[in-house]
C-alpha cells in the first residue's frame, strides 16, 4: 500500500487557507492523485470536535484530534489537506510527528489585508470586543519558525501560491509532475518524511531501486535546524559504531525501500516470510536494539534523539514503538541455527532484547571512512547515467580479490556494460582482513588488470551478517538500490563455516518471481587455473581432472602469506600478494 501525505495550512482567520486547500485539492484530482480528503473546521465540526470550545485546551485537543484523523488517512495511502488556524507551535509540532509526510504550509497576510477581506466581519466585532478570544486580536497565533512553504496570501493570487505548493509536493516526489513521464515516481509505503533534502529521487539508473524509489531522509534548512531544536528536549538513544552504520544505510537509501527501523509487524513478517507487511521481499530484520532502561524513558508514538557514542546528535526517531525481540525465534528463522559460533547468532544473542522501531531523520550523516570510495547509492546512480552504462553488475565482497574472483569479474564484464565492485566495508567477524588492507588489494587489482572505463568501486557500508542465502538477496536488492541491474553470486555467499551448503545462496534466488526481485543473478561455480586448458576455468568449462587445477585453500594460502612466500600468479596476482604478505606478515591494518 502507498503511503500518503498530510499538507498542513495554517494561518490567521481569513488569511485564505480552505480557499487554497479546495484548489489543491481540484488539481491534485485533475492530475490523478487519489484519494484525497480535505478536512477544515466546518468538516469535522460536525461530529469530531462539536463538543470542544474556544480554549487553549480545547484548541490544542481539536488539533490533536484531526492529526490523529489524517495521520491514520496518510498511512493508508491518502492525500490529506487540512485547513486550521491551529495558532499555537506545539500543537503543531505534535501533529508534525503523528503524520507521515507532514508538509505545513503557512498562509501569511497583514491584519489589515484580514480585516478588508474577512467576509463574516468577526475581526470588526473583535476589535470591538463584541467576540472575546478572537486569534490575532486578543489570542495569540505563534507563527511557524521553519515551514515548508509561506504564502503571501495577501500578494500573491491562489493560482500563484497553489503554484508554490505544487512545486514543493513534486520536488519531494510526493505527487507527479504535471508532465507526467514513464518514469514519474510514486511515494511507497516505506517512504520518508519529507523535508528540505529528505526525498523520493528522480532515478537517472536503468533500474528503479527497491520498492521503487530511492529513500533518503537527511533534513536539512530549517527543518534541521528546527529538528535540533526539539532533540534538546527529547529522550536520546545512543548508537554504538554498528547501529551509526545502520543510521547511514537507512539516511542514504541503502536500505530501500525502509524509512526507519523495523516496528514489531515489519520485524515479524520479514523474520518469517522474508518480506515486509505489504508483500515486498526484504530478508534481514533492521531492527535498533536499546537497554530496558533506555526504552523505560520512550513515549509509544512520540520521538528520540539518536546520537553518537561521542554525543553527537545524528537524528530523530519518530512515531516510536517499543517492543520485545525473540532472539532464539529469530535465530532460527534468520540464520537457521541457535549456535554461538556462528558470529551473526552470537551478536544476536549478545544484544539487548527489547527493540525500538520508528521513522528516521537524519539531521547529520557520520563519517563512513573510506572517502576515496565513499559514496551515496545517489551518487552512484547518477555516475552511471553520467557514463551512459545500461547494465551493470555488482560484486559484494568482504576478502581481498584471487585470480578466481578476478575470472568472475571478467565473465560478467563480457555480459553487462559495467562492473560495480561493492566491498563490505561495515563491521566483519574477528580474523577477517581489516578494510584498509583489502582496499589496498582492490586498487592494485582494478588499476592494472582492469579497463578503468568500465568499472567503478563504491563502499558498500553495511554490517556483515554470515545469514548465508538471506544475506545473498539482501546483498542483491541494496546493490538494486545502487542502481546495479546484475549480480553476482559465488560459491557459499555471505556463509560462514558449514552452515549453509555452498550453493543455497544461488538457489534461494529461484524462490522469487524475477520481477519481485528486479535485479538478475549471476551464478558461478569456484573458479580456479588449469593447467591443460592454460588458464581459468570452473567445472562447467573444465573437463579435466583436479590434478590439473592449481589452486589452494584458504588455510594454505593465508600461511604461505604469513612466512613471505608469494603464491603462485595463477592463484593470487604477485601485486596483490606483495600487500597482503606485508599485512600478514607485519599485522597490518
Amino acid at each position: 500500500m502507498k503511503e500518503g501525505f498530510v499538507v498542513w495550512f495554517t494561518g490567521l482567520p481569513a488569511s485564505g487557507k480552505t480557499t487554497l486547500a479546495k484548489a489543491l485539492e481540484a488539481e491534485l484530482k485533475r492530475r490523478g492523485v487519489e484519494p484525497v480528503q480535505r478536512l477544515d473546521g466546518d468538516i469535522v465540526r460536525q461530529d469530531l470536535t462539536r463538543d470542544l470550545g474556544f480554549s487553549k485546551e480545547d484548541r490544542d485537543e481539536n488539533i490533536r484530534r484531526v492529526a490523529f484523523v489524517a495521520g491514520l488517512l496518510a498511512k493508508n495511502g491518502v492525500a490529506v489537506l487540512c485547513a486550521f488556524v491551529s495558532p499555537y507551535r506545539e500543537a503543531r509540532r505534535m501533529a508534525r510527528m503523528k503524520c507521515p509526510n507532514f508538509v505545513e504550509v503557512y498562509c501569511r497576510a497583514s491584519l489589515s489585508a484580514l480585516i478588508e477581506r474577512d467576509p463574516k466581519g468577526l475581526y470588526r466585532k473583535a476589535l470591538a470586543g463584541e467576540i472575546k478570544n478572537f486569534t490575532g486580536i486578543d489570542d495569540p497565533y505563534e507563527e511557524p519558525e521553519n515551514p515548508e512553504v509561506i504564502c503571501d496570501t495577501d500578494r500573491e493570487a491562489v493560482e500563484e501560491s497553489l503554484g508554490k505548493v505544487l512545486r514543493y509536493l513534486e520536488e519531494r516526489g510526493l505527487i507527479p509532475e504535471k508532465a507526467v513521464t514513464r518514469n514519474a515516481l510514486r511515494v511507497t509505503s516505506n517512504a520518508p518524511s519529507p523535508s528540505s533534502s529528505s526525498r523520493v529521487t528522480r532515478h537517472a539508473s536503468p533500474i528503479l531501486p527497491h520498492g521503487g524509489t530511492l529513500v533518503e531522509l537527511v533534513v536539512t534548512g530549517r527543518e534541521r535546524e528546527a529538528l535540533a531544536r526539539e532533540a534538546e528536549d527529547l529522550p536520546g538513544i545512543t548508537l554504538d559504531p554498528y547501529y551509526v552504520r545502520e543510521f547511514y544505510c537507512l539516511a542514504t537509501g541503502v536500505y530501500s525501500p525502509l524509512s526507519g527501523f523495523m516496528g514489531e509487524k515489519a520485524y515479524r513478517s520479514v523474520v518469517e516470510s522474508m518480506r515486509l507487511p505489504d508483500g515486498t521481499v526484504w530478508p534481514l530484520p533492521i531492527v535498533l536494539p536499546v537497554e530496558p532502561g533506555v526504552a523505560e524513558r520512550l513515549r509509544p508514538g512520540g520521538a528520540a534523539a539518536l546520537v553518537d557514542g561521542a554525543g553527537r546528535l545524528l537524528g530523530i526517531l519518530e512515531d516510536v514503538e517499543v517492543f520485545a525481540r525473540e532472539p532464539g525465534w529469530e535465530a532460527e528463522h534468520v540464520f537457521r541455527t541457535v549456535s554461538l559460533d556462528h558470529p551473526g547468532v552470537a551478536r544476536l544473542f549478545s544484544e539487548p532484547r527489547t527493540l525500538v522501531g520508528g521513522r528516521v531523520r537524519a539531521l547529520e550523516l557520520p563519517d563512513p571512512g573510506f572517502p576515496e570510495i565513499a559514496r551515496t547509492p545517489r551518487e552512484v546512480r547518477e555516475e552511471i547515467a553520467r557514463r551512459g552504462w545500461e547494465t551493470v553488475a555488482a560484486f559484494q565482497t568482504r576478502n581481498p580479490l584471487h585470480r578466481a574472483h578476478e575470472y568472475l569479474l571478467r565473465c560478467a564484464l563480457e555480459v553487462c556494460d559495467a562492473l560495480l565492485l561493492s566491498p563490505l566495508m561495515g563491521e566483519t567477524k574477528p580474523g577477517d582482513l581489516p578494510a584498509g588492507v583489502r582496499l589496498r588489494t582492490y586498487r592494485a587489482l582494478l588499476d592494472n588488470y582492469f579497463p578503468e572505463d568500465r568499472v567503478l568501486i563504491a563502499a558498500f557500508p553495511a554490517n556483515m551478517r554470515y545469514a548465508g542465502p538471506r544475506e545473498a538477496i539482501f546483498h542483491a536488492l541494496c546493490r538494486k538500490n545502487f542502481g546495479a541491474t546484475h549480480f553476482i553470486v559465488g560459491r557459499d555467499h555471505a556463509g560462514v563455516g558449514d552452515f549453509y551448503g555452498p550453493y543455497e545462496a544461488q538457489e534461494i534466488f529461484d524462490r522469487f518471481a524475477p520481477d519481485e526481485l528486479g535485479i538478475v543473478p549471476l551464478k558461478f561455480r569456484p573458479a580456479f587455473w588449469c593447467k591443460r586448458c592454460g588458464g581459468m576455468a570452473t567445472e562447467k568449462t573444465c573437463p579435466h581432472p583436479e590434478s590439473e587445477r592449481v589452486s589452494l585453500s584458504g588455510t594454505a594460502l593465508r600461511e604461505m602469506l604469513r612466512r613471505g612466500e608469494v603464491p603462485p600468479p595463477e592463484v593470487t596476482r604477485p601485486e596483490v600478494a606483495r600487500i597482503l604478505i606485508e599485512a600478514i606478515g607485519g599485522g597490518g591494518r
